[in-house]
Parts: structure tokens; C-alpha cells; sequence
């Protein structure tokens, strides 16, 4: 028996299919959903969604967001959500480098937006870059499209 599982952000959906677990960091800590779930509505926190059938497993960073879990379908809206296997690790770590960079800098008076929103770049870019060091470990990546050849 299997449930559905479907993990959209704003720009794309990111996951759909039906798998046998989903592990979830709900908002009063991590969640694993099996079929027949009783019906749930929760938030997310930031964090890693692991998603199994089988043997296979696909892991999925979220900024945080909301989880409706029914009985036979479990949908994640994200703020933001990707699998593990696309994150650029070179750009993350530009953006972690960049947000350290204007946090040493201080609050600005005027503006502390601005300041909460490098903070949260800063925390999106270390979750980015720890998924990656702890699940891509012994993980096939995706293939790079190779640029046509002018032979």
C-alpha cells in the first residue's frame, strides 16, 4: 500500500508520485506519514523532506510552508522546495559567503527588513549546503547536460 505525495513551491511543482513513507519537519518536530494517515493540517519548518518507495529515496529541502496529510494523499505547499540532487553548491556557497558578508556589517538603523532577510538567506544557504554534505554522500547526482559538440 502506498500514499501520494505531492510537494509543490510557488514557481513549480516539485515532486509527485505515491510512495510507501513521507518524513516531514512539521512544525513540532519531524513526522513520518504512512498510508492511512489520520487527517492532518501543519506547518513546516525549515528543513528536509525524505520521501521513500522502496529502496529509493529522493530528499527535498523546504523553506518552511504547509502539509495537509489525508488518508491517501499527502500535499506540501512549500515557500520554497528543491531535491537535494539540484542544488548548485557553488552558488549556495556564494550566498552563505555574501549574507556573512553584509551580517558583519551589522543592522542597518533604517532597515531591519532587510537585515531579517539576509538572515534568512544566510539559514536557507546553510540548510542548502548541510542537506547536500549529509545526503548526496554515496548518492548518484544527476547528470550534467553535455553541450552539443561541433564534430
Amino acid at each position: 500500500m502506498t500514499i501520494r505525495c505531492e510537494i509543490a513551491s510557488q514557481d513549480r511543482l516539485v515532486y509527485e508520485g505515491d510512495v510507501d513513507i513521507v518524513v516531514l519537519p512539521g512544525a513540532d518536530g519531524e513526522m513520518g506519514i504512512l498510508p492511512q494517515h489520520a487527517p492532518l493540517l501543519t506547518t513546516l519548518n525549515m528543513g528536509v523532506i525524505k520521501v521513500r518507495k522502496g529502496n529509493q529515496e529522493d530528499i527535498f529541502t523546504v523553506t518552511g510552508g504547509l502539509a495537509e496529510i489525508q488518508p491517501d494523499i499527502v500535499t506540501v505547499l512549500a515557500d520554497a522546495a528543491e531535491n537535494i540532487d539540484e542544488i548548485d553548491i557553488a552558488r549556495a556557497e556564494a550566498a552563505k559567503q555574501r549574507a556573512l558578508e553584509l551580517l558583519e556589517q551589522g543592522p542597518p538603523a533604517e532597515d531591519l527588513d532587510r537585515y531579517l532577510a539576509i538572515e534568512a538567506a544566510l539559514r536557507r544557504s546553510n540548510l542548502r549546503l548541510e542537506a547536500t554534505r549529509k545526503y548526496r554522500s554515496g548518492r548518484s547526482r544527476i547528470p550534467q547536460r553535455e553541450e552539443p559538440r561541433g564534430d
